[in-house]
């Protein structure tokens, strides 16, 4: 019969040379060496294994079927549950760890070509599909025309479109619908090369007639004029829908450029009205003590336009004071003379 030595560091226990059979299990070895140890200084037998070299035996096998041959060394290790990512609990969390974690529901990740699509097919301020008319912004953004109205006159726009001060800011566009589009929502597409309105593809708009090209035909086409309406156009009145952070702040700095030109103009408008007004004043004729002149330069005098019949003496009376040599005036009447008050 075999010998063996059976170790056990983890119970703190001396360790033991056995003389027994090849055919006997594991599990009845471990009843051999334990029954007879108090339950104080052992825990339960199923918490008990027994490993080779680290190898860990299970307790069904035999010593001969584990390959435990005579001199072989067998070590008591005690089972640890838990703890291992094995899904069990190891003691140290409490009854809140596992509450708050269903406490705050996680937000639903959005799949990103949903939110791809939503940018070319919906209002980005409704979120409601294409209904045209339909205008852009100056840097690119797809509305409703409806609906932006409606927010801007109603002053309830989103602070990310705060840009759009006035109609003036929104440029109206062309969309061409596809013509054998199946199902409710109206599909659009470049009325040139086909390619669809769905975030695949780039396309820019042209300010002065509106159509929406995509880049792919304007590269293929390289023409100055709209490839719809031969409308002729330059790069500053192409306006990229959707674009890229890069492309969005090229058009938001174009923009910025425009309101400070205009803004100039205006300022230049408004002095030189005040010099004009300046000019005029220094253009009207000098006043002079006894009169004034007319156009022709001649001083002006009221007995000038004296009625036929009226000496000039008499009509002079009227704007004049009267003669104060004939009467004396007295300190509550200073016009009649003595006598007639």
């Amino acid at each position: 019969m075999p010998c063996i030595f059976v170790a056990s560091p983890d119970l703190g226990l001396p360790s033991r040379f056995l003389e027994i059979s090849p055919e006997l299990t594991l599990a009845r070895l471990k009843f051999h060496i334990f029954s007879s140890q108090t339950l104080i200084l052992t825990p339960t037998l199923d918490s008990l294994y027994f490993s080779l070299n680290g190898r860990p035996l299970a307790d069904s096998s035999t010593l001969s079927s584990a390959n435990v041959s005579s001199s072989s060394v067998l070590t008591v290790r005690l089972r640890l549950y838990g703890g291992g990512g094995d899904g069990g609990a190891t003691g140290a969390e409490s009854r809140d760890c596992y509450l708050n974690m269903y406490a705050v529901k996680k937000p639903d990740k959005a799949d990103p070509n949903e939110t791809r699509l939503s940018r070319w097919t919906t209002c980005a301020l409704s979120a409601e599909p294409f209904a045209p008319p339909c205008v852009i912004d100056r840097i690119g953004n797809i509305f409703n025309k409806e609906s932006l109205v409606e927010a801007l006159l109603h002053k309830r726009l989103p602070k990310e479109f705060g840009h759009i001060r006035r109609l003036k800011d929104m440029i109206p566009i062309i969309l061409s619908p596809v013509a054998d589009a199946g199902g409710v929502e109206v599909k659009f597409q470049c009325p040139i090369s086909g390619l669809e309105l769905n975030g695949k593809y780039g396309f820019v708009a042209i300010k002065g007639c509106g159509h929406v090209l995509s880049l792919k035909a304007l590269k293929e086409v390289k023409s100055s004029a709209c490839l719809v309406c031969h409308m002729e156009f330059s790069d500053l009145d192409k306006v990229v829908i959707n674009g890229s952070p890069e492309e969005v702040a090229v058009l938001r700095e174009r923009m910025e450029e425009e309101r400070g030109r205009l803004k100039e103009k205006k300022e230049e408008k408004c002095v030189s009205g005040l010099t004009g007004m300046k000019h005029g004043a220094d253009e009207k004729p000098e006043k002079l003590e006894n009169g004034r002149k007319d156009r022709n330069g001649k001083r002006f005098k009221a007995v000038d336009i004296a009625p036929v019949n009226a000496t000039k003496e008499v009509y002079a009376s009227i704007f004049t004071s009267s003669r104060k040599g004939d009467f004396k005036e007295t300190y509550s009447c200073r016009s009649l003379p003595l006598g007639r008050n």
